[in-house]
């Protein structure tokens, strides 16, 4: 019985451990998914508002990001 109890206190803190371990990765990942979206849309937003101002450059710009240069 006292082995049994030892057992299931061993895979309880091994899963708990693992739970933290994985909660974390996916937290990072998250964290990165959000930068990239964050990133392109601030990007984003400076195209346009390039866009608005230099039309020619904004083309030029397009054309470089494109691979057409």
């Amino acid at each position: 019985m006292l082995r049994n109890l030892v057992g299931f206190a061993i895979f309880a803190v091994i899963s708990i451990f693992l739970l933290k371990v994985l909660f974390g990765l996916f937290g990072l990942v998250l964290g990165l998914l959000g930068t990239v979206v964050w990133l392109a849309f601030v990007g984003f937003m400076i195209y346009l508002i390039l866009k608005l101002f230099a039309p020619a450059t904004a083309a030029r710009v397009r054309e470089m990001v494109a691979g057409r240069y």
